[in-house]
């Protein structure tokens, strides 16, 4: 047994039978409730409610001139909420995940929740237009309609989703706990930085903790598009391999029936039946290739009667070889030969 520390670099000899989450009661009640404080947020937005009020107080509290000396670490701690890096850093992880399973789903639910995170997030940004604390026009207002695009706050639904998907896709109870408790940390870090920053109002980073739980939560719904997708791309890589194999013969066993040629007749081409041995009750049959099965275990046809203008020229009767002047036919005497010499 290997006890080196690239023992857990080697693939899996069978991919591992990875239960995905249902969609339970639990779960279902658990999203509703994450919906309904949703549309409550958006709702105290759009009437200039308390939580706006407090969005100014905040806003005018300046957190960044109070604590000026974490400025800087915060400045690097804001990239774990940016889509461009944390969405490689996540993929390079769950890609060395898919290939040593020999599985596609890690790869392909953390593309899913990435593209529910731009749809959903997207479209109610653009829908609101709201604009950020650094380019409010007047105080007191929630800054709706007016051609931003920070409500909900970007960073922080992507932090919930990036990170809480290494949580969602944990193979065992005790990692789903821990990754979640960091993945929550670090997404609550996120929000509360854009705050400080100055880059977003409270109720912001409010609506994106929950944008980004709510896509975790309608995972399971997915979950079936996951899987046919999968089964397409694997489908595609075996068509792929099987262009360039060659086509290998089939085997003939020992003492099975082997195709047998039949002769084809002078002058006849690949077209021209070719006569089969007669068989029982008088029938013939023609074939015009290889015979096979059945027929293969007949004997070989002779081959069919040419015609006449085919066949070689016979002499009459009698000897092929022409007459002599100096031989005697059979039967008669042989004429007298002068005599030389005298």
């Amino acid at each position: 047994m290997r006890t080196d520390i690239f023992a857990r670099l080697d693939r899996e000899p069978e991919p591992p039978k990875i239960e995905p989450p249902r969609m339970s009661r639990h779960r279902i009640a658990l999203f509703c409730g994450t919906l309904a404080f949703y549309l409550a947020i958006v709702v105290a937005v759009l009437v200039s409610s308390w939580l706006v009020t407090l969005d100014w107080k905040v806003m005018l509290f300046r957190p960044y001139q109070q604590w000026p000396e974490i400025h800087a670490f915060l400045d690097y701690y804001i990239v774990l909420g940016q889509r461009g890096p944390t969405a490689t850093m996540v993929a390079c992880w769950l890609g060395w995940r898919s290939w040593r399973q020999h599985t596609m789903r890690p790869l392909l639910t953390l593309g899913a929740s990435l593209l529910l995170l731009n749809v959903t997030v997207g479209a109610v940004k653009i829908g609101l237009g709201r604009l950020g604390p650094h380019y409010a026009t007047q105080i007191g207002s929630a800054e709706l309609f007016a051609g931003g695009d920070i409500f909900p706050s970007g960073h922080t639904a992507n932090a919930v989703v990036t990170w809480g998907i290494l949580a969602y896709l944990a193979t065992t109870p005790r990692a789903r706990r821990y990754l979640s408790a960091v993945s929550a940390i670090v997404s609550l870090g996120v929000g509360l930085t854009t705050v400080y920053l100055g880059t977003h109002w409270l109720s912001d980073v409010l609506l994106g903790w929950v944008a980004g739980l709510l896509i975790l939560l309608s995972l399971p719904w997915v979950e079936p598009l996951i899987t046919r997708a999968e089964a397409w791309i694997f489908a595609q890589r075996e068509a792929l391999r099987g262009r360039g194999r060659p086509v290998a013969s089939v085997p003939v066993a020992a003492g099975g029936p082997r195709p047998v040629v039949l002769p084809q007749p002078v002058g006849a081409t690949a077209e021209t039946p070719v006569l089969e041995p007669v068989a029982a009750g008088g029938h013939t049959s023609t074939t015009t290739g290889t015979v096979t099965g059945a027929r293969s275990r007949a004997h070989p046809a002779p081959p069919s009667h040419l015609v006449r203008s085919e066949r070689s020229p016979v002499t009459p009767a009698g000897s092929r070889r022409p007459p002599h002047a100096d031989r005697t036919p059979r039967g008669g005497t042989a004429p007298a030969r002068p005599v030389s010499g005298g």
